[in-house]
């Protein structure tokens, strides 16, 4: 690949390549939760994974740095984007989880405090940028509605992951103020999407992985507020609104891999991680009821495990880093050869 072909396809590199950081770190930390349940080899696991998404997310820092440098233009129409806007909340929630990682792992630090710190202030930020743009009077309904996805959760409920780390990390307050900020605005996004079923209709074909997205809010706000000394009852029943939405995410599975693989299907990997963090978390050490928590761990491995061969096979092929169409999810492969 020369030169100039290379700095053409950073061109490409959207926000929503950094949902990979998220779904490596939410599976290094459901292992570290399998360490109770399988011994040290889980947390080996765990540690192994943790690295790859560290590694993973300073080339696409380096990446997306690059493309601020050449192409800014592009950087900003992503920024402004209906619906890639909130895509950018994927590079502090991974800067936020990737500490988390490191305090499973190794403890306090400061560097992991320096870090946790810059990305729960960038949640903050672009929390508070997504909901100013549904004030602008210039904001016409077709696009306040087409932003009305899944992917809303990530900036609006992204607050409730500083919490994970953040009382190990000496921040119990702050932690527990964007708790209660995601804990507000998780129902507020998630009316907005039902309403805009019910008024538009579901989102595009190629998001319809993005539909995975709602298992994240219950499952992360149940960890979290138990990290926080929230009541058991509460983790339960949010366990079951986490259960709830899985099944639902399951029914539209078939219809998403009947489709050309583009970076889309990465908004599947960290809610299934999350539930299956939640479901060793609820587990007990003994009996028969933990395997079915280590089965499921098992299967979304393979789920990310799949993914991360399909990334590397769309990158040698060259069919990721290429220009989106209207009306296909950011970091889609173009449907070639179809209507």
């Amino acid at each position: 690949m020369t030169d100039r072909t290379s700095a053409s396809s950073v061109q490409h590199l959207g926000f929503a390549w950094f949902a990979m950081v998220m779904g490596l770190c939410g599976l290094s930390l459901a292992w570290a939760r399998a360490t109770p349940h399988l011994g040290a080899v889980a947390l080996q696991i765990s540690f192994a994974v943790g690295i790859l998404a560290g590694g993973v997310c300073g080339v696409l820092l380096l990446g997306k740095l690059w493309r601020v440098m050449c192409f800014p233009a592009a950087v900003l129409a992503d920024a402004s984007h209906p619906l890639r806007h909130v895509f950018v909340a994927a590079i502090p929630s991974s800067l936020v989880l990737l500490p988390t990682v490191s305090v499973v792992h190794g403890g306090y630090s400061p560097w992991a405090d320096a870090v946790w710190m810059l990305g729960a202030v960038g949640l903050l930020v672009v929390t508070l940028g997504v909901v100013r743009r549904w004030l602008q009077p210039a904001l016409s309904a077709q696009d306040f509605w087409s932003a009305m996805t899944p992917a809303l959760f990530i900036p609006v409920v992204g607050n409730v992951l500083p919490a994970l780390a953040g009382v190990s990390l000496g921040h119990p307050v702050w932690a527990a103020a964007q708790f209660g900020l995601a804990a507000m605005l998780w129902p507020v996004a998630l009316v907005l999407v039902l309403v805009r079923i019910g008024m538009v209709g579901l989102w595009p074909l190629r998001m319809l992985p993005a539909t995975f997205i709602t298992i994240a809010p219950p499952s992360v706000l149940a960890l979290s507020g138990h990290q926080l000394g929230a009541p058991e009852v509460l983790v339960h029943m949010l366990a079951g609104v986490a259960l709830f939405f899985t099944l639902v995410s399951l029914t539209v599975m078939k219809r998403c891999l009947q489709q050309p693989f583009g970076m889309s299907f990465w908004a599947m990997s960290f809610p299934l991680a999350a539930s299956a963090a939640l479901g060793l978390h609820l587990s007990p050490v003994q009996g028969g009821v933990k395997w079915v928590a280590v089965l499921w761990l098992t299967w979304v491995t393979g789920v990310i495990g799949a993914l991360l061969l399909a990334t590397l096979r769309g990158l040698v092929r060259g069919q990721l880093l290429v220009p989106e169409v209207a009306g296909q999810a950011p970091g889609a492969t173009p449907d070639r050869g179809q209507p």
